[in-house]
């Protein structure tokens, strides 16, 4: 069906537009920018409307355990399947940057994928998780329930250099 493809087309370039504006809006920052870089940011959010409504209109959108199974499949399949291959590449190429990234993304989605399964776990019993925030290292993307560790166990940032996420 050519609109069922549409859709995922269509949620596939909003989610990359949100992203992209949101780095755009990091940038504005960053060189004294500011009413920019809320129109980065303005224009971001009314992309992820965008996508969540295709998302939605694809079916796209389960109960929390069937989002908590997809979850943990799609970090399994970038860290089985997609980074592998994307890193050798960038190492064949001589990208090192590129795969000292990628290797920094597949790590974490290993642990995404494990702090998924503990709330498929919560949840099978019956629970919500036990942690009131996240902390996210802005280098990496490690993520950890409650306070940050005193040094990133993927990249080596500074723990107190995590975003706090509630």
């Amino acid at each position: 069906m050519e609109t069922k493809q549409n859709l995922k087309t269509a949620f596939a370039g909003e989610s990359q537009a949100n992203r992209k504006y949101l780095a755009f809006a990091q940038q504005a920052e960053r060189e004294g920018y500011p009413v920019i870089a809320g129109l980065f940011r303005a224009v971001a959010e009314a992309e992820t409307i965008h996508a969540h409504t295709h998302l939605r209109n694809l079916g796209g959108v389960g109960d929390t355990l069937t989002n908590l199974t997809e979850a943990v499949a799609g970090e399994n399949y970038e860290v089985n399947q997609m980074y592998p291959g994307m890193v050798a590449t960038a190492e064949a190429e001589g990208e090192t940057r590129a795969a000292q990234g990628m290797r920094y993304a597949m790590e974490v989605e290993k642990i995404h994928g494990q702090l998924f399964e503990q709330a498929i776990a919560a949840l099978r019993g019956g629970k919500d998780l036990a942690a009131d925030s996240f902390h996210i290292c802005p280098v990496c993307g490690h993520t950890e329930f409650g306070p940050p560790p005193e040094r990133c166990p993927v990249c080596n940032a500074k723990g107190s250099s995590y975003i706090l996420v509630r």
